[in-house]
């Protein structure tokens, strides 16, 4: 007989339907190490589960997971209620987390911690934004449950220390699923209105679970987004939430907080009547003290005899008005003075005047040319005619009117002496109306006497 094959979804749907059936893996507590840890954008949580010796894909959907009063963390030990079955498109078998806790640790507790950390790294709880409370504030807002202990014990305390302030409460839910949202919306009301100088939040003490909302995300960033100074009042005095760390002030109870609120009217009363005290004695003193400078005034010669005073300055301006004609009529003469110099200067750099006198210096200076022009060409014409005397007294064309001719070779050199030429040389000899061409025939030379 032929084996039957299944499909590999067959199967895993087999296997899937088994575990749905084990009523034991239907709802089961599981603990181990968180690992692998992812928050899909869908807000689903995907992550492993594993201890020592072995490993388990779990998954807590955002249903589920809306829940939880911390951030679950990668190395966290934690205890989950679970269910298990098999994701069929990886064929891998997981947990289904319904609900988890830390373990060794409690959920709450973890959860504050968590908060106070990453708002602190925000800067929310910094010492420059807290704001200062108003000494003396016309109007308090109470932010808590209109029907319990903690709005008697504020009511009451403010009352016996500040009767004259006006109180208004902003009721609000304090314990609960819905405290948060409640005291959030109550803070924001206070602030549309406008109204408080301070607000008072807070209730009476209670359990962890029950001071939770005072532990909200809300609640903190509410408070210090309030622009009305916030005083926080948070159960007892060892009680700390994360809204005294976000307040502007923290008070340890309620009736500790309408003390902070406002001053005791005693101690206002008493401020004052000091303050009435000084003002009294800086009027007599500053009284006494005007009294003594009007009694030196009105001993003074001037308030005694005024116009003795005025005729000394009448006498003073008219030496000023003296010396003041005096030095402007030299200061007018002096300036007359300049003004005179200075046209005369002007007369002798007239323009016309300049050219005028331009014009006779260069017609001397032309007639000084042509003279010195004329005596030198006269001086050049004497010395021309001189040395054309002596060139022509000098001139062999005189020589040779006399009867005398040049001899010259072939190259046109004057022929001094016999031993120039040679017998059949043919030399030029240069007369007074031209020249003979002739060839030597003979060479006679002078014989020298004796």
């Amino acid at each position: 007989m032929a084996p039957q094959y299944l499909t590999v979804q067959t199967l895993t749907k087999y296997i899937k339907r088994k575990f749905d059936a084990d009523p034991y893996l239907a709802d089961i507590y599981v603990k181990g190490e968180i690992s692998n840890f992812k928050r899909h954008t869908s807000g689903h949580m995907y992550f492993t589960l594993k201890d020592e010796r072995a490993r388990i894909l779990a998954v807590m959907f955002s249903s589920a997971n809306r829940f939880l009063k911390f951030n679950p963390e990668n190395g966290m030990k934690v205890l989950v209620r679970a269910s298990v079955s098999v994701y069929e498109a990886g064929g891998s078998y997981q947990l289904y987390v319904k609900g988890m806790q830390p373990d060794g640790i409690g959920a709450l507790y973890l959860a504050y911690e968590q908060l106070k950390d990453k708002l602190e790294k925000e800067g929310l709880f910094a010492k420059e934004k807290k704001r200062p409370i108003p000494a003396y504030p016309k109007v308090v807002g109470v932010v808590t449950s209109p029907t319990g202990a903690a709005v008697r014990d504020i009511i009451t305390t403010i009352r016996r220390r500040f009767p004259v302030v006006k109180i208004i409460l902003h009721p609000a839910l304090v314990q609960g699923e819905n405290a948060a949202p409640s005291i959030v919306k109550a803070i924001e009301e206070a602030n549309r209105l406008g109204k408080a100088d301070v607000l008072i939040v807070g209730r009476g003490g209670g359990s962890i679970e029950e001071l939770w909302a005072f532990n909200e995300e809300m609640t903190a960033r509410a408070i210090a987004a309030s622009t009305i100074p916030v005083i926080s009042a948070v159960g007892h005095e060892t009680d700390f939430t994360i809204a005294d760390f976000a307040a502007d002030l923290r008070a340890p109870t309620p009736t500790a907080a309408a003390e902070l609120a406002v001053p005791h009217i005693d101690e206002v009363r008493e401020k004052i009547l000091n303050m009435q005290a000084r003002l009294l004695r800086s009027v007599r003193e500053k009284v006494r003290h005007e009294s003594s400078r009007l009694a030196y005034l009105e001993r003074s010669p001037a308030l005694k005899n005024p116009y003795r005073l005025i005729r000394q300055q009448m006498e003073q301006a008219d030496r000023l008005a003296e010396s003041l004609h005096r030095e402007a009529g030299r200061l007018i003469g002096a300036a007359g003075e300049q003004c005179r110099n200075l046209y005369e200067r002007l007369l002798r750099n007239r323009p016309e005047q300049k050219l005028l006198q331009a014009r006779r210096d260069f017609i001397s200076l032309h007639g000084n040319l042509v003279k010195q022009m004329q005596a030198v060409l006269r001086e050049k014409q004497h010395r021309f005619g001189k040395n054309i005397s002596a060139l022509e007294a000098l001139s062999p064309l005189k020589v040779m009117e006399r009867g005398y001719s040049l001899a010259m070779a072939e190259d046109e050199t004057i022929i001094k002496k016999t031993s120039q030429v040679k017998k059949g040389d043919t030399i030029q000899v240069v007369l007074t109306d031209g020249g003979l061409l002739c060839t030597v025939d003979e060479i006679r030379r002078r014989r020298e006497n004796g």
